[in-house]
């Protein structure tokens, strides 16, 4: 009797293990080890694909010639015009691109009508002049307003907070990265394809980027994620995973979005904090829209045109490390605002010292001081996708509206038009840069204030009980 008591004690304790090992964390994935072994799997899958990205964001800074008959103030007008059909869009392209659903289709069926547009815009400009320039780049900035913020929408529904920083900063060095080599290879091209087939050689830099920007667009059908639910080259349990890891990013709240694309939208827009970074990113903006004309800028230094590109790649190139080992830091410790702030500080010493010299060394060293301020950039990107987190339609239309809106900075940061020294030029992205540090720190100490509240059981109960904001 006493032995078949023992035998159904044991059983039920077998039970009892049975049940709590199906019960435990990540046992569906091979609990803990399997679960890392698999999330690193995943991630690893995520980074190959995701990195053309980098590639196609290059593309999108097609270089726009001034050998197109233009005077006066057409080139600078030309140059403008893009930002009115691209800050406008890029809300509704991405509400879009939420309720498709499908990246994988909806970015490259954008970049092949950009890149048709670019590859046609040496003829119109040929037969239209300044009206045809005026056209095509219009109707490119509309097109090309799915990419930027459509990849970091793509990046926040994918990567958890300590993750996103350095995928943005993957993402944005491809903007570096042509600032760096852009003219180099524009000149390359328009010294080396005069006369072929009978076209001028600054027609045959738009017909090579076109075609470029096609074919990149073509592989990234193949190579681009949707989104966790519906990625079809993943398989069920790493799509599982994928959400999951989301859901925990968010506190343990599901990326559902039962309130649809307008409820979305209306969250969005009457959310201070969305007005609020807008104005962050558009001081930024201004600050750093020396990168514009920064040929032009490294021209003022005295050598010839070829020597000039060459030293406008350096200052770059320095840029995209720092911003690298930046953003990489500010995953890892979780920090936000000082990585912004030292960033943005290096760039002020870079304007106080091209405000206060012409020595050709010192102007020199200001430029890569300058520079340096993108990483700030990036952080902010960074800062905003991990600010709004839920609903996804409100994320979608969030991240959106403030790029959309603070790109603005970039039509009225023209320091070309005060050359010389520039010198009034430095003075406003100056003002600008250390405003936009203010308004940060104003930022930090709101969401620090949202933290307590959290802490206090006062939270947001669209996010769940474990959520706080990365300050």
């Amino acid at each position: 009797m006493s032995g078949n008591g023992d035998e159904k004690s044991r059983d039920e304790k077998d039970d009892t293990i049975v049940v709590e090992a199906c019960d435990a964390p990540d046992a569906e994935f091979g609990g803990k080890e399997g679960r890392a072994k698999l999330e690193k799997k995943l991630l690893w899958k995520l980074d190959i694909r995701m990195s053309c990205l980098g590639l196609i964001y290059i593309l999108n800074y097609v270089r726009f010639e001034r050998d197109l008959h233009l005077h006066g103030q057409q080139f600078s007008t030309v140059l403008s015009i893009l930002y009115v059909g691209y800050c406008p869009m890029q809300v509704p392209s991405n509400i879009l691109l939420n309720y498709i659903g499908r990246p994988s289709l909806y970015i490259p069926a954008c970049m092949i009508i950009w890149g048709m547009i670019s590859a046609l815009t040496g003829s119109i400009c040929i037969k239209f002049h300044f009206v045809g320039a005026l056209v095509a780049r219009l109707f490119l900035g509309v097109v090309e307003a799915a990419f930027f913020p459509g990849a970091l929408f793509m990046i926040s529904k994918w990567y958890k907070r300590e993750e996103v920083g350095y995928r943005t900063s993957m993402l944005y060095i491809g903007s570096l990265v042509s600032n760096a080599f852009g003219g180099l290879l524009a000149a390359g091209i328009l010294s080396g394809m005069e006369g072929v087939l009978g076209h001028a050689a600054w027609r045959w830099l738009y017909y090579i980027e076109g075609s470029l920007t096609i074919a990149t667009a073509i592989v990234a059908i193949f190579m681009l994620p949707d989104f966790p639910g519906n990625t079809k080259w993943l398989s069920p349990l790493e799509r599982k995973l994928a959400e999951k890891r989301m859901s925990e990013d968010a506190g343990g709240m599901d990326d559902e979005d039962p309130g649809g694309a307008y409820r979305g939208f209306i969250l969005a827009v009457s959310d201070w904090k969305v007005w609020w970074f807008t104005m962050i990113l558009f001081l930024q903006l201004v600050a750093l829209s020396f990168n514009i004309y920064f040929p032009t800028l490294t021209a003022t230094l005295g050598f010839s045109t070829t020597v000039t590109l060459l030293l406008t790649a350096p200052p770059w190139i320095l840029a995209a490390a720092s911003s690298l080992l930046l953003t990489r830091h500010s995953d890892k410790t979780q920090e936000r605002f000082f990585h912004i702030t030292g960033s943005i500080v290096t760039g002020l010493v870079g304007f106080i010292i091209a405000i206060s010299t012409q020595h050709v060394a010192a102007r020199y060293v200001s430029l890569f001081l300058m520079a340096q301020a993108y990483g700030g950039l990036v952080c902010s990107y960074t800062w905003m996708s991990n600010s709004f987190p839920r609903p996804t339609y409100k994320r979608a239309a969030a991240l959106a509206l403030m790029n959309g809106l603070s790109n603005s900075g970039n039509i009225v940061g023209s320091p070309i038009t005060w050359g010389p020294s520039y010198r009034n030029s430095f003075w406003v992205c100056f003002t600008c840069a250390v405003l936009s540090i203010a308004m940060c720190f104003v930022f930090r100490q709101h969401l620090m204030y949202l933290n307590q509240k959290s802490e206090e059981g006062n939270g947001d109960s669209r996010l769940g009980k474990a959520f706080r904001y990365t300050v």
